[in-house]
């Protein structure tokens, strides 16, 4: 392959937001956990280490049917049943995460501290690389992070506009709009993320669209502590990632992953 085929502006770059783009680890971790507690009385507490062990299942990247499992299990552990409906459960972790007033956002997601930067996603551009996002946050939570980034109208799929990871529908979608944005279609689709759905998501594409050649990149989160490091991206390697990065400023237009094809 010659140097000008290895052009990275051939290549489309999605990512997941939560754990990716922000570090959701005060947010919307602590939220799921406020969830459970509240709901069982106080009597559980997931720790940062549970709640990992229940994405590595692969089925949990919704938060909110997370905190809804938690608690089931839990209770179904002492014999008892769900008294507990849906709706109930999203409200209290919305009124944790977002905050009580539909109207003020004041809860946990002010405090989420940035992993990408601006200059990034300037940088993706100026090398020609059609970038956006495909995220299981709602839409107005996702578009709360990427004001803070300066990026406007980008192409963004979020929980109101596809079914759950690790179904692969809203990476289509992304990769479609992006070919309108852009007018072009890629060789290759990067998706990065942080959890086993996200990989899986990767994993279930390549059989659903044979268009592209789709390229998995996992990035360890920053709540996961540098002892368990090596054993989180053995998980994610085992579900699908080509490469595993400590961070998503390391996905730079530079780093050679045509090699991963």
């Amino acid at each position: 392959m010659t140097e000008t085929s290895k052009d990275p502006s051939q290549f489309f770059y999605i990512f997941d937001i939560d754990g990716v783009i922000r570090d959701v680890s005060g947010s919307y971790r602590r939220a799921l956990a406020d969830t459970v507690e509240h709901f069982t009385d106080s009597s559980n507490r997931p720790t940062s280490e549970e709640i990992d062990e229940m994405k590595a299942e692969g089925i949990w990247n919704n938060d909110w049917e997370a905190s809804q499992e938690l608690i089931k299990r839990y209770l179904h552990g002492l014999g008892q049943e769900m008294p507990i409906s849906y709706e109930a459960i999203v409200e209290f972790f919305q009124g944790q995460y977002r905050g009580v007033d539909r109207d003020r956002w004041d809860g946990y997601i002010t405090t989420e501290p940035l992993i990408a930067t601006t200059e990034y996603f300037q940088e993706l551009t100026i090398a020609g690389i059609g970038w956006g996002f495909f995220s299981g946050a709602t839409r107005a939570s996702a578009g709360y992070v990427l004001k803070r980034l300066a990026i406007a109208n980008p192409v963004l799929i979020a929980m109101e506009d596809a079914a759950g990871k690790p179904d692969p529908s809203g990476l289509l979608l992304a990769v479609k709009q992006l070919e309108s944005k852009h007018s072009k279609s890629p060789i290759a689709v990067v998706y990065v993320g942080d959890t086993v759905a996200d990989m899986l998501t990767v994993v279930r594409a390549r059989t659903y669209d044979l268009s592209y050649k789709y390229v998995a990149v996992g990035v360890i989160p920053p709540h996961v502590q540098q002892d368990l490091r090596d054993r989180y991206a053995a998980l994610l390697k085992e579900n699908g990632a080509d490469i595993v990065l400590n961070s998503v400023l390391e996905l730079t237009p530079q780093l050679n992953l045509w090699q991963l094809l």
